[in-house]
């Protein structure tokens, strides 16, 4: 008989409606032996091909098959520094997992539960550094920006990483809720870099506190960009300045990072009823599940395509669902409604689908007729774009960084070179495709690679 691929324990999907700690658990050593022993071995594995940073996905499973895991987390960090975190928060479905064999007539093998499985129980081996003489800056340290600082440090440089806020990790503390991504994992994985000698700067805003020309003169022989995109898009509607409305990314930074919700927070939420969540995508789950987990009694996801056509990955959209959030789809919106300033509800226009767009999605179509629904507090998670404070600074100095029209910083799909000599982006500042977390990283080690071939 075929084994069934191994699924990791929840959380009871009541009793986490009202905590922060983590969902899943991890799985047991006898399941990870079972679920590694479900993979092929395929001499033209498919799973590494859909890796954006190309871990040695089936040589790592054999390990494990093999009762090594220490020979296990060594060949993942190879190639990847935050195997706890890519294992807990990457869209596996739609890449390693997505191109896996077993997948076409059966389930896939879970490579991230496995992934995740092997970082929660190794730790990083110390690598010896032999000093290059160079020194790199990397601005941000978000996913594009740890993966740079670990591989520029591998070969010898000294860097330095500078964060605009006081906490590290920028938006996998910010932006990702402790029950998908638990921080002691996340602090865990950051000290593994901190090991290797890389240094963190926290509180410095590059633009402000410091400019790239003072890195430049502060002897920086590179320089990789990797602030990520916190400028939220809003709605664009009547009333969207009401008290009650926020951006995805303020509600979740207020929350993840400032721990308001909690009694006696020095950054209180304006906690009510009912919450209207707009937005599709991973952020919008995050957003909505968040909500529920701090008070509101009633909490919707407003999407204005299908399910079919949700962006965000389908164990989010499960678990939204467990925790009883309320999915309206084709529903776009009109107006938010106020009284004294404040949100009292939202009128949504009914869509339905018409011609698929520019990436093959079917557009959205109004059908003139509308529908209104009570509310008392909005969250926008329609996506982000990129800050211009770095460019404009640097402008300023007389470095001309080219954007494209949306303001992201144009580079070299390959080596991520920006139009600047020896100044890199990466990640939600200058992507190259889908942004998550492990195509930032990618973009990380592509930059790593040419700055390590520049400086050679």
């Amino acid at each position: 008989m075929p084994i069934e691929r191994q699924r990791v324990k929840e959380q009871d999907k009541v009793e986490r409606r009202r905590n922060f700690d983590a969902v899943e658990s991890n799985l047991t050593p006898e399941q990870a032996k079972l679920e590694a022993s479900r993979c092929l071995n395929c001499k033209n594995p498919r799973c590494v091909q859909g890796c954006p940073v190309n871990i040695k996905i089936p040589d790592f499973i054999q390990a494990v098959k093999n009762d090594d895991l220490k020979k296990a987390g060594e060949i993942i960090r190879e190639t990847s520094m935050l195997p706890s975190v890519c294992g807990r928060v990457c869209p596996q479905e739609r890449q390693c997992e997505g191109q896996c064999v077993l997948g076409i007539k059966g389930e896939p093998v879970s490579i991230g539960a496995l992934e995740r499985y092997v970082g929660d129980n190794t730790e990083a081996e110390k690598t010896q550094i032999v000093p290059s003489g160079k020194k790199v800056a990397v601005i941000g340290s978000g996913c594009a920006g740890i993966t740079a600082a670990a591989d520029l440090r591998k070969a010898g440089h000294e860097v330095v990483v500078f964060e605009a806020l006081h906490k590290l990790g920028g938006v996998l503390r910010y932006g990702i809720p402790p029950f998908r991504l638990p921080r002691k994992v996340l602090d865990r994985e950051i000290e593994s870099l901190k090991a290797m000698g890389v240094e963190f700067k926290t509180n410095v805003v590059v633009g402000k506190s410091v400019t790239l020309k003072q890195l430049k003169d502060d002897g920086f022989d590179a320089i990789f960009i990797c602030s990520g995109a916190g400028l939220p898009k809003m709605l664009g509607v009547k009333g969207e300045n009401l008290n009650g409305v926020y951006s995805a990314n303020e509600f979740l930074t207020r929350v993840n990072l400032m721990g308001a919700g909690k009694e006696n927070s020095t950054t209180p939420l304006r906690v009510g009823k009912k919450v209207a969540v707009f937005g599709g995508g991973n952020v919008a789950m995050d957003a909505a599940r968040t909500a529920v987990r701090v008070g509101f009694e009633e909490v919707y996801i407003i999407y204005r395509r299908t399910e079919k056509e949700l962006p965000a990955r389908l164990e989010e959209i499960r678990h939204a669902k467990e925790e009883g959030i309320i999915f309206k789809f084709l529903y776009a919106p009109k107006e938010i409604l106020g009284e004294e300033g404040y949100v009292k509800g939202v009128e949504l226009e009914v869509m339905e689908l018409g011609e698929p767009d520019e990436s093959g999605r079917r557009s959205p179509v109004p059908t003139g007729k509308f529908e209104t629904i009570k509310l008392d507090t909005v969250i926008v998670a329609l996506g982000t774009g990129p800050n211009p404070i770095i460019q404009k600074s640097a402008s300023a100095d007389g470095i001309e960084i080219i954007t494209d029209r949306k303001g992201y910083i144009t580079v070299d799909s390959e080596t991520r070179l920006t139009s600047v000599e020896n100044i890199y982006a990466g990640g939600d500042v200058a992507p190259v495709g889908t942004s998550n977390a492990i195509n930032a990283m990618g973009a990380g080690k592509k930059a790593a690679k040419a700055i390590n071939e520049l400086l050679k």
